[in-house]
C-alpha cells in the first residue's frame, strides 16, 4: 500500500476496523522496504528472529534512542536531501534523521491534511513565538527550527513576536493586531518559551495598562511540558493565564518528534490528544512490552505511515501515557485518543520546550 492512499480522506474519518486494516498493510510494506534497504535494520531483525507478523501490532519497534547511535537510512547517501536532528542539551547526543524528496514531501503532506482540521483550509495571519534567528541560525535548526518552518506554512503574513535576544517586540505585535484587527490569528510557539517570553511579557505589558486582544487566535504549541510542571503550571492553569492575559480561547498542544515528523497527534477541544489516519499510538506495559489495556499507563509506542528513507515507521518512545479511548471522543473525530503522564525515570530531557528551558541554567 502507498502513502498516498492515506490522502483520500479526511485525517480524522477511519473508524477502528478501516484504519487497521490500512495501518496492517502499510506497516508490513515498510518493515520489508527498510529490511531490503537499511543493512543495519535487517540485522537487528535476523537477531531477533522477526519473519513477518499479521499486525502491525506485532511489527518490530527500535527504540528512539537507536537513532542517535546509528547512522540508519534506507537510501542511497545521494538522495538525502535534508538531514532533521533531535532537540538536546548542552551535551546530548541528537538523533540524526535522514530525509528524502518523497519522505520530505510526505511529511508535509499529513501535517497539512491534520492541522487544517484544526485551522480550516485557509492560510492566516500569523504570529511566531519564537526569534528570526531559529531558522537562521544552523546551530539552532534542528526539531525547533524544523516545527516553526513546518507551521509556517499556515501563516499568510508572518511575524516573530521575539527579537534574536528572545525579548518581546512589543510595538511589532502591537501594530500587527491592528492590522489584522477583527480577524483570526494563528499563534504558534514552543511551550515553555510561550509561557517565559510571551505570557511572562503580556503579564508585564497588563500591569503598566497595555493590553493586547487575542480573543480570535488560535494558538499551536508543543515541545514538552516537564519544565513548566516543575514550576507547578499545569495544562489548566497555561489555559486560564494566557486567556486572562490576553483573551485567547482556542488553545491546542500538539505531540510529536523529529523522528516522526509530519503524524503529529493535535489536541482536540476536549483536551485529547488524537492519533490521525497517517499514525497510530500503543501504550505497552515496560515489564515485558506486552499491550497495556484502555486507561492503563505504560511506554508510548508510536506508528507512522511516512517513513520511506529511514526506518522509523514503528518506534517505542522514552514517554509514558495511556488510551483514553477510541472513535468515541465528544469532538467527533475518530481514531484513538490518550495522554501524556510523564517520561520514563532517568530518561533525557528532548522535547524543545524542554531543553531551551534547560539550556537557560
Amino acid at each position: 500500500m502507498t502513502f498516498e492512499s492515506f490522502l483520500e480522506s479526511g485525517p480524522y474519518e477511519k473508524d477502528r476496523i478501516r484504519k487497521k486494516a490500512m495501518l496492517d498493510e502499510r506497516t508490513a510494506c515498510l518493515t520489508e522496504h527498510h529490511r531490503k534497504n537499511c543493512g543495519k535494520y535487517a540485522l537487528m531483525l535476523d537477531v531477533i528472529g522477526f519473519k513477518s507478523a499479521s499486525s502491525y501490532t506485532e511489527a518490530p519497534f527500535l527504540p528512539v534512542r537507536l537513532f542517535k547511535e546509528l547512522e540508519l537510512r534506507s537510501v542511497p547517501e545521494d538522495q538525502v536531501v535534508k538531514t532533521m536532528t533531535s532537540s538536546g542539551t548542552t551535551g546530548q547526543m541528537v538523533s540524526r534523521i535522514f530525509l528524502d524528496r518523497t519522505t520530505s514531501s510526505n511529511q508535509q503532506k499529513a501535517m497539512v491534511k491534520i492541522v487544517s482540521d484544526f485551522l480550516g483550509s485557509s492560510r492566516l495571519p500569523m504570529i511566531i513565538i519564537d526569534c528570526p534567528g531559529v531558522v537562521k541560525n544552523r546551530n539552532l535548526f534542528s526539531a525547533r527550527g524544523a516545527g516553526v518552518l513546518g507551521f509556517s506554512i499556515f501563516g499568510s503574513k508572518k511575524i516573530y513576536a521575539l527579537d534574536d535576544d528572545m525579548k518581546l517586540n512589543v510595538e511589532a505585535l502591537k501594530g500587527f493586531l491592528d492590522e489584522h484587527k477583527g480577524e483570526k490569528i494563528l499563534l504558534f510557539g514552543f511551550t515553555f518559551m510561550i509561557w517565559q517570553h510571551f505570557y511572562m511579557e503580556l503579564l508585564k505589558e497588563k500591569e503598566k495598562g497595555v493590553s493586547f486582544d487575542l480573543s480570535k487566535g488560535i494558538m499551536i504549541h508543543g515541545g514538552g511540558w516537564k519544565k513548566l510542571k516543575d514550576s507547578a503550571v499545569s495544562h489548566d492553569e497555561f489555559h486560564r493565564a494566557l486567556h486572562e492575559v490576553c483573551g485567547i480561547e482556542r488553545i491546542h498542544d500538539y505531540y510529536g518528534m523529529a523522528e516522526q515528523t509530519g503524524c503529529i497527534y493535535m489536541e482536540c477541544e476536549c483536551g485529547h490528544l488524537h492519533a490521525s489516519v497517517f499514525s497510530d499510538v500503543l501504550i505497552r506495559r515496560p515489564e515485558d512490552f506486552s499491550l497495556c489495556d484502555m486507561n492503563e499507563e505504560g511506554i508510548i509506542q508510536v506508528i507512522s505511515t511516512i517513513p520511506e528513507s529511514y526506518p522509523g515507521h514503528s518506534l517505542l518512545t522514552e514517554d509514558t501515557g495511556m488510551i483514553l479511548g477510541e472513535d468515541d471522543c465528544p469532538c467527533g473525530r475518530k481514531g484513538k485518543y490518550f495522554s501524556i503522564t510523564g517520561r520514563l525515570k532517568n530518561a533525557e530531557i528532548r522535547g524543545c520546550s524542554d531543553t531551551y528551558a534547560d539550556s537557560l541554567k
